[in-house]
């Protein structure tokens, strides 16, 4: 009964606040117009008195010798002038107690399960690569998940590497969900497109938060959209997001607050009387050490840092909070149409294709990921000898190979096109299994966890010795130039991957 009567109090309030920003609004709208017309008036006042005054100095000269005649002329054009200029000062201040006959009232569309709740939250593309969501979802409430963009170059739409990923998981961990496209449309058909694109790819998940459109980048001449007047790309962001609320979704415009204010470089006026604003504004303090960004019109959402950190994500991702909330989740419109995705291990990467035959050098693990952190991820062991084909080379010093029916990860460095390449027979190792390391002498500890080995190496037979936890030390007395340290920890010589590291002062 409790939670009953706290959902009928949030919605009051929520009625009674949009009612506030409606008469705002409408008050903002009416000023506008009265001045206008009161600009209109006086000039035509001004033009009155100017004429009558012309007109008086025209007669008196022209009249020679009967100047009391000229005076009563004068005097005649004068009072008719002058009534004209006192029809007009009535008009002026009739106008001033007036309300303006134009009143253009919100139609920002009303949701029964919002709240005047506040909530935080963040946004996600693939440029955060695979995020581990049972971490991320930790003290947040909902994400806005980019599912899309245009480009701004071939005007092609593609579906964001992460977006079903990144919906499916943030649902799992019970995040609410809202999203965003990234558009680049140049005219209101294909906005619509967009829009009608994103509903299908949405409709398998539960989306409660709205569904916002981003437009970046058109004041670069290398933009397709760099032609556009300010009314003209309003009006296809109006197009995109009529489409999405047809659809059943709350739409809502994202900017920068300098592209906002005072109608900038959009129809501002005319978008927040439609829809929800979401607006960006960094570098004047974090939320909830600052409570609203420097902005004046009206806004239900603030993008306040894109620098923030949250666990579970590597590098810096964008943080809001929204002045609202919901008091229950969202429905999919379409029940079990969602399909269950992997996380695409190469995100992030760039892959040269190529189709060769390769072998191992001595052994080459295969993995299901681009990850040394453990053998966890190891799948099959590729001997010298035998052949897998390489279908790729990334930029990170992986490459992608089919082997035995899979797509698998080796190091490119222990991989060789010669197949016929031989392993040189045997030599005795020396002390620091040919690795070569620049001595140094500094307190270590793990930035979370890594294993220590016994090798310089994740391939056999190089084993964990035993893991390094944060806040244990260990002293490193040696980097290499291939990304891996050595270490004496608890009597022992160790070795462990350099970028697991964090010096301790």
């Amino acid at each position: 009964m409790e939670e009953k009567e706290r959902r009928q109090e949030g919605q009051q309030q929520r009625r009674r606040r949009k009612k506030r920003n409606g008469k705002k609004r409408l008050r903002r709208e009416r000023e506008r117009q009265k001045r206008k017309r009161m600009a209109l008036l006086l000039a035509e006042a001004g033009i009155v008195l100017a004429l009558a005054i012309l007109l008086a100095v025209f007669l008196l000269r022209g009249c020679g010798t009967q100047p009391e005649a000229a005076a009563a002329v004068a005097q005649g054009a004068g009072l008719q002038n002058l009534e004209r200029l006192q029809e007009v000062t009535a008009e002026i201040l009739a106008a001033e107690a007036e309300p303006s006959e134009e009143e253009r009232v919100s139609t920002v569309k009303e949701v029964a399960t919002e709240t005047d709740e506040v909530t935080v939250g963040i946004d996600v593309s693939e440029y955060q690569g695979n995020i581990d969501w049972s971490q991320a979802a930790e003290g947040i409430d909902y994400v806005m998940v980019r599912v899309g963009y245009r480009s701004s170059e071939t005007g092609e739409i593609t579906e964001d590497a992460c977006a079903r990923y990144n919906l499916q998981e943030a649902r799992d961990q019970g995040l609410y969900l809202g999203a965003y496209f990234f558009s680049t449309a140049v005219s209101e058909e294909e906005a619509r497109e967009e829009a009608r694109w994103v509903c299908e790819l949405l409709k398998g998940y539960p989306i409660t938060y709205p569904v916002a459109y981003n437009c970046e980048g058109f004041q670069n001449p290398d933009s397709r959209q760099y032609e556009l007047t300010v009314d003209e790309r309003s009006r296809i962001a109006e197009a995109f997001l009529d489409e999405v609320e047809a659809q059943g979704y709350t739409g809502m415009f994202y900017a920068a607050r300098n592209e906002l204010q005072g109608n900038t470089l959009w129809d501002t006026d005319t978008l927040e009387l439609k829809y929800r604003i979401w607006v960006a504004q960094y570098g004047i303090g974090d939320y909830p050490d600052t409570e609203k960004p420097e902005y004046s019109g009206e806004h239900v959402m603030w993008q306040y840092t894109n620098q923030g950190s949250v666990n579970g994500i590597d590098g810096e991702v964008d943080r809001n909070v929204a002045y609202f909330g919901y008091s229950e989740a969202a429905k999919p419109k379409a029940e079990g149409t969602a399909e269950t995705v992997e996380a695409d291990p190469e995100v992030g990467v760039t892959f040269t294709e190529v189709e060769e035959q390769v072998t191992a050098k001595e052994l080459a693990n295969l993995r299901s990921t681009m990850d040394q952190g453990s053998d966890d991820n190891v799948v099959a062991q590729l001997k010298n000898g035998e052949t897998a084909l390489r279908t790729g080379t990334g930029n990170n010093g992986w490459s992608r190979v089919e082997y035995n029916g899979q797509v698998l990860y080796a190091v490119s460095s222990l991989l060789t096109t010669d197949l016929s390449y031989t392993p040189p027979e045997e030599e005795e190792e020396e002390s620091e299994f040919k690795t070569k390391f620049t001595a140094v002498s500094e307190n270590v500890t793990a930035k979370d966890v890594t294993n220590l080995r016994n090798r310089p190496s994740v391939e056999e037979p190089s084993q964990v010795i035993v893991q390094l936890h944060n806040g244990e030390i260990a002293v490193r007395t040696g980097v290499s130039d291939v990304g891996w340290s050595r270490v004496e920890y608890n009597g022992q010589t160790l070795y462990c991957i350099s970028s697991y590291l964090q010096v301790v002062e």
